[in-house]
Order: structure tokens, then C-alpha cells, then sequence
């Protein structure tokens, strides 16, 4: 799309015209053959000037999500060792990706607890038959009926782990010590499962979490799902439809999705991968779309959003908030100066952001145990 966008706004460009070559006569009065050398040079310096345009990323509504997705790709390969590129889902649904994806998941390396709260711990576990639907389990020291987040990590639906560099760290830092139990789920990916099969793994995961709190010393009455970018996308989803969560959660947060309303992204200009996480189906975009399937039994969301991104997902957000308020809920809105990555990353550093949500995932469970 970038390379695209790229060629034609070259193609709209006037080059300099290339300065005509006059004959001189010889002393034999023969014209003398026009020098070649400068047609060569030209077409050099026009072939490289055209590399350093299309070499420019061109102006993209999703920059945000897709450079995090570049950078979630080379950090995974550099974890597997893989020098492939992995492909992407195609119309069809054909793709050979699935390969490196679980080649850079197994290089994945989760965090310690223990070197952030002595003490903790972790436990592998998995909440369904397929590969991918595995999840790091964090456990504070002692716990006892504690409240458990949930995290869904980000990739535009197509990548991305559990473990991803810089996912957990600072939320373990944060909550581990306060005594909440906090889950890392993976989940099956393109091209094996699109959106809604995607959120299904979402609410699958929630189930299990659910049905092993007693056993991990956890209230499975207290937890909180929280997800990031295409992860936030399916815990928005999870948290509007009624149909698909069957376990009581008690509030979400919903870190920098710009995908809360699916139809309005899919009917004009967006990114590829889009296509493939949502297919071309009108009825699909809406049953995969949170403002379509929001309903005033929805789980209470709290909606993060970058004011640094293109594509602006606080109005995505505000229009989100909007519907529920004409329902009688309300729902807050956290603009943040961050990027898209910095939003997930920084989350549980002290500061104010952090006490925002902090603050969101208080009330919730307080309200849920009354």
C-alpha cells in the first residue's frame, strides 16, 4: 500500500526535461555523433531520486499499528532466528505464515515474577486443543481471592505473542505487588482464525481463567480483560457482545483500538491486513464490529487512546462513547500524548496514565464485589 501510494504521487510529478544535444559539425564536415555519456547519468540520478521517494513512507491512516507491526515482525525473527518473511493472509484466506509465526512464538522468552516480586510465580497453561490457545499465568505470592487481568496482546490480528518484548513487564510491575493474579493469552492468528474466531479465543480464554481462579487462589468474580491495538479490538468485542463472554467480567480496558466501529473502516481507503481479519462481507463487519454489537448489557470499557496517530482512534472512541451514553452508560474516554506503542509499553510505569487506569480497574471491582 505504502509503495502504492508512493508510485503515484510520483506519477503525478513533471521531471526536468533532459537538456537536447546539438551536432557539431567535425573539420571533416561529417556532424559529430552526440555525446552518450550524459543519458546515462540522467537516468542514474532519476532512478535514485525515484528509490528515495518510494523509500519515503507515504502518509498512512494506520501508521501507528503498522509500524508496531514492523517492529513486533523484526523482534520476533530476531527471537527465532528466522530469515523469512512469513506471508500474509490472502483473499482467499491461503497463506503460509503460520510456519513463522509459530517459529517466532517458540523464541519468545515470558518474563521472571520473580525478579520483580520475590516469590511470584508463573504457570503454562491452556484453555483449548489448538497450539496457540496457551496462556502465561503470573501469580503474586500467597494470593488470596485476588482480582486477575487478563491481557491480550496486539498484531494486527496476524502476529504477535504473549511474551512480546515489553508486554508485561511494567503491568507485572504494577499489579503483581498489589496482589492481582495477571494472565498472558496467545490466540490463534491469520489465516487459522479470523476476527470473530479470534474474540471467540478471547472469551475461551476467559473461561478457563474463570473455571482455575479458585485453584490459584484468584475470585474468578474480579477479572478485568485489557488489550492492546488488534488485541483491544477483541476485548472491546468480547466485552459488547453478550453472546460471546459466559463468565462474568467485571471491567475492560481498551488500549488504542481504531477498529471500534468496523463498518465505517471496511467502506472506505484502509490498510490490507483489514481484508484479512475482516473479510468483504458487510454482515461479517458487523458482527465483528464493537458499536455494532455494543448492547447495555456490555461489560463497562475504558477506552485509551493515542492523540498522536493519523488515523485519530479518540474519535473512534468518542463516537463509541457516544452510543453508550444515549443508552444511559457511560464510558470514559483517556486521551494520552503517546504513540501507539508507548501506549501499551509504558502502562504500569508510575504517573498519571498509570493511576488513570489504575484507578478505572478500582471502581470496576469494587462494583463487582458488591
Amino acid at each position: 500500500m505504502e509503495f502504492q501510494e508512493a508510485t503515484a504521487a510520483t506519477a503525478g510529478r513533471t521531471l526536468p526535461a533532459t537538456p537536447q544535444h546539438r551536432h557539431r559539425p567535425s573539420s571533416g564536415g561529417h556532424p559529430m555523433p552526440a555525446r552518450r555519456t550524459r543519458f546515462p547519468v540522467l537516468l542514474l540520478l532519476l532512478a535514485t531520486l525515484l528509490t528515495a521517494v518510494l523509500a519515503c513512507p507515504a502518509p498512512n491512516a494506520a501508521a501507528g499499528p503498522i509500524l508496531d507491526m514492523l517492529r513486533e515482525r523484526r523482534a520476533e525473527r530476531s527471537a527465532s532466528g528466522s530469515t523469512t518473511s512469513g506471508n500474509t493472509a490472502s483473499g482467499n484466506g491461503t497463506s503460509t505464515r503460520q510456519a513463522g509465526s509459530t517459529a517466532a512464538r517458540r523464541g519468545s522468552t515470558p518474563p521472571d515474577p520473580a525478579a520483580i516480586v520475590p516469590g511470584s510465580r508463573r504457570l503454562a497453561e491452556s484453555y483449548g486443543p489448538h497450539p496457540a490457545q496457551v496462556m502465561d499465568v503470573y501469580l503474586p505470592p500467597n494470593p488470596q481471592h485476588a482480582p486477575v487481568i487478563v491481557m491480550v496482546h496486539g498484531g494486527a490480528w496476524k502476529i504477535g505473542d504473549k511474551a512480546n518484548p515489553g508486554l508485561m513487564d511494567n503491568k507485572l510491575a504494577r499489579w503483581l505487588p498489589k496482589g492481582f493474579v495477571l494472565v498472558s493469552i496467545n490466540y490463534r492468528l491469520l489465516p487459522d482464525a479470523m476476527a470473530l474466531e479470534q474474540a471467540e479465543d478471547v472469551a475461551a480464554a476467559v473461561r478457563r481463567v474463570a473455571d482455575a481462579a479458585p485453584g490459584w487462589g484468584a475470585d474468578p468474580s474480579r477479572i478485568i480483560l485489557m488489550g492492546h491495538s488488534a488485541g483491544a479490538h477483541l476485548v472491546a468485542l468480547a466485552a459488547s457482545a453478550p453472546s460471546l463472554l459466559d463468565r462474568p467480567v467485571a471491567g475492560a480496558v481498551v488500549l488504542d483500538s481504531a477498529a471500534m466501529d468496523v463498518p465505517a473502516i471496511m467502506k472506505h481507503r484502509h490498510p490490507g491486513f483489514y481484508d484479512d481479519a475482516f473479510g468483504k462481507n458487510p454482515a461479517y463487519w458487523a458482527k465483528t464490529s464493537p458499536q455494532d454489537q455494543w448492547s447495555p448489557k456490555a461489560v463497562p470499557m475504558l477506552l485509551v487512546c493515542s492523540t498522536k496517530r493519523a488515523d485519530k482512534p479518540c474519535v473512534a472512541a468518542e463516537a463509541f462513547a457516544a452510543k453508550t451514553a444515549r443508552s444511559g452508560r457511560n464510558t470514559p474516554v483517556l486521551p494520552q500524548a503517546l504513540t501507539h506503542g508507548e501506549i501499551n509499553h509504558l502502562l504500569g510505569l508510575p504517573g498519571a496514565y498509570t493511576d488513570a487506569v489504575d484507578g478505572f480497574i478500582a471502581a470496576r471491582l469494587e462494583d463487582a464485589s458488591r
